[in-house]
């Protein structure tokens, strides 16, 4: 029996063709998007009403107070609590967290920082290891008579190259140092790898008057961030702990440690701090992010907390339809046609910051337009409700050189803006 006729083969493939094509064409993403819900609606009229129009960090403070009460309530006394100081860089800000969270310690990451915060009663430490020439360099400068280095004050050291650096530097100076040391706890970003050379460090430290041991600290991010198989984040945290214990071990067991009253044995971070409970050695952890959670931080552990930190930003132009430059125009209009949701475009003041589009929903940058600090374009199916001078609110995806970014915080609470808090400088 023949097959079918040359006919019937064009008019099956033409059939297949367009059934095909009908496909394709229903696969096309469908509209997404909608106006602020309440909450941006009460927080674009709070910046309205303050007279905010230009790019501007908002915190919102009573997240914020109940983010470090449901992190204070998981320490329940166990644990203390040092504030991060560069994910806070706000003095006011971190007043504000130590005053919730009842704690007197921060860790500090740069000269400027150093400089800025080394006053009154606060106990301080090291978050890396700065060069020596650093630490000279505050010590001419420093000048605060009711803050007491020598007492207050815990320098990182992660080598015995660097600790004979700082063993000159107190001979040099006449100055006397507490000396923390950085541990390797399975991150491998440097810090002491084996219980030989904590040993061989503990020794120099017995061995110098001007130097005290002052404790530990093993940073764990790796945890958080390794891939969620089967065991492999509880094996990763049974061996960060482990490895602390027997550093820990060690260093109780050597001279050194005699000299040391009460050490510090710092441990954690953000994203693992609910996986201490104070039962083993670490008797602190550092957290900061947590605090106002931008959106690096939404992590299981975290569920509980609530974003406190948004970019908010004026629209500067709203586009009847999303177009490319001359000389690309068709292929707007071709996006456009086959997404709904690259049919109207919107500049906003600034951009291209470490965030992204929160509210209204479904915005998000051209990939096509390109990136702009000047005035970013945004692209959505419309049903956002944009106008010209309405917000739009980003969230950052870290807290830690983005809060610095704007200038001064504006502080939304009870439906207002109700204070504006300077922010440290940025540099270091």
């Amino acid at each position: 029996m023949s097959g079918p006729s040359l006919g019937r083969r064009r008019l099956l493939a033409a059939l297949g063709a367009g059934a095909a094509a009908s496909l394709v064409w229903l696969a096309r993403p469908s509209a997404r998007g909608a106006p602020h819900d309440a909450y941006f609606r009460q927080l674009q009229a709070a910046l309205r009403q303050a007279g905010i129009a230009e790019p501007t960090l908002v915190l919102d403070r009573q997240r914020l107070r109940a983010n470090i009460r449901r992190i204070s309530d998981h320490l329940a006394g166990k644990m203390a609590l040092r504030v991060v100081v560069k994910s806070l860089p706000c003095p006011a800000l971190l007043a504000e967290a130590a005053l919730l969270a009842g704690s007197r310690r921060q860790m500090l990451f740069s000269l400027p920082q150093l400089e800025a915060m080394a006053k009154g009663e606060r106990d301080i430490l090291l978050g890396k290891p700065l060069p020596a020439a650093a630490a000279l360099a505050f010590y001419r400068q420093f000048s605060d008579a009711a803050f007491r280095p020598e007492r207050q004050l815990q320098w990182l050291v992660d080598t015995p190259e660097r600790l004979a650096q700082y063993r000159e530097l107190a001979r040099g100076q006449h100055l006397h140092l507490r000396l923390n040391f950085e541990i390797d706890v399975g991150l491998h970003r440097g810090g002491v790898a084996d219980i030989a050379t904590l040993r061989r460090m503990l020794d120099m430290v017995a061995e110098e008057p001007r130097l005290q041991w002052s404790g530990l600290m093993g940073y764990d991010a790796h945890v958080a961030k390794i891939p969620d198989l089967p065991g492999l984040r509880a094996k990763a945290l049974r061996h960060a702990r482990g490895r602390y214990a027997a550093f820990a071990a060690a260093a109780r067991a050597h001279p050194a440690a005699r000299t040391a009253s009460g050490p510090c044995f710092n441990a954690a971070g953000s994203p693992t701090y609910r996986l201490y409970h104070g039962d083993g050695p670490e008797n602190e952890v550092a957290v900061g992010s947590a605090m106002v959670k931008p959106a690096d931080f939404d992590l299981p552990l975290l569920d509980d907390l609530l974003p406190a930190c948004f970019i908010a930003t004026p629209v500067l132009k709203a586009l009847p339809r999303f177009e490319l430059p001359y000389g690309v125009e068709w292929l707007g209009g071709l996006v456009g046609g086959w997404d709904a949701n690259a049919r109207r475009g919107y500049f906003i003041y600034g951009g291209n910051w470490l965030a992204d589009p929160a509210s209204p929903s479904g915005l998000e940058s051209s990939g096509l337009y390109g990136h702009s600090s000047n005035q970013q374009l945004l692209v959505g199916s419309g049903r956002q409700a944009l106008a010209v001078d309405d917000m739009v609110f980003f969230r950052p995806r870290q807290s830690e050189a983005v809060l610095q970014q704007f200038g001064d915080i504006a502080v939304y609470e009870g439906g207002r803006i109700v204070a504006s808090w300077p922010v440290l400088p940025a540099a270091g």
